[in-house]
């Protein structure tokens, strides 16, 4: 299998970003359950009259790859708007700032998680440690996005995908 990566990792600084998000608990086999929010949160902020600042994004909280994942499906926005999660579930939130590692993958999503194995394992090499505490109920992580570069209506081919992962460093 292939890996397209336009460009190595990166650490970089990133600020505070509110966001709008829906967060469920899934399984690696419901992972689409989770997927499928990211054009309601879209509908949400639309019928508001906000505009996204930015690409959608998965956020994972929890991860218990045997067991359950706790992710969020959502949008960054330029300012923080009102939503507790008792309005269709969306929630408002804010993406912490931060030093992150960064890295564009281009290619299809199910390469991903070799992508992640591999960056795992850059990220070691040079020291760097993971926004992650261990606990009983899985890794517990302060930020760990999927970010979609690309939208599928405009793009169907799924082997052109970029999608950039941003996993957040302890400090």
């Amino acid at each position: 299998m292939t890996l397209h990566t336009p460009a190595p990792p990166t650490v970089l600084e990133l600020p505070e970003t509110p966001c709008v998000t829906m967060r469920r608990t899934v399984t690696m086999r419901s992972m689409g359950e989770i997927a499928d929010r990211i054009p309601e949160v879209l509908g949400w902020l639309t019928r508001r009259g906000i505009a996204p600042a930015g690409p959608p994004f998965l956020r994972y909280e929890l991860i218990e790859m045997d067991k359950q994942l706790v992710v969020e499906a959502g949008w960054p926005v330029a300012e923080a708007v009102a939503g507790d999660g008792t309005d269709d579930g969306v929630r408002a939130g804010v993406l912490p700032g931060g030093r992150y590692v960064s890295l564009v993958h281009r290619g299809h999503p199910d390469q991903l998680i070799h992508v992640i194995k591999a960056l795992l394992v850059w990220a070691r090499e040079r020291g760097l440690e993971w926004d992650m505490t261990p606990t009983s109920e899985g890794e517990r992580w302060g930020c760990r996005l999927e970010s979609y570069r690309t939208d599928p209506r405009e793009e169907p081919d799924p082997s052109s995908w970029e999608t950039e992962l941003l996993f957040r460093l302890a400090r």
